[in-house]
């Protein structure tokens, strides 16, 4: 599937802040995991959704998007791929390179 990384260095080349949104982004994306939302027991435990994670690549703070989250939730893409357009923020398609 694939995937885009959107980084933490705006068009104009500076660094966003604050320095923990990829973090934030990725933590509000959280419940968007393969198989829904699943409530309580011992699956119910903090961490990230596999179509929206956080990750340091090539020493720049990124976030990748699979493209999957489109198909299962398409506001919660339009969310993501807002937020990065609305802070001018560099992405890429390592699909594309």
């Amino acid at each position: 599937m694939r995937q885009i990384h959107i980084q933490g260095i705006t068009l104009e080349g500076k660094t966003f802040r604050p320095s923990d949104w990829a973090e934030r982004l990725a933590g509000a994306m959280a419940c968007f995991r393969p198989g829904g939302v699943r409530s309580g027991g011992i699956s119910a435990y903090i961490g990230y959704s596999p179509y929206c994670v956080p990750r340091v690549i090539d020493g720049i703070k990124c976030v990748i998007v699979s493209e999957a989250l489109r198909d299962i939730e398409p506001m919660a893409w339009d969310f993501v791929m807002n937020f990065a357009r609305d802070n001018r923020l560099r992405t890429r398609d390592p699909a594309q390179e």
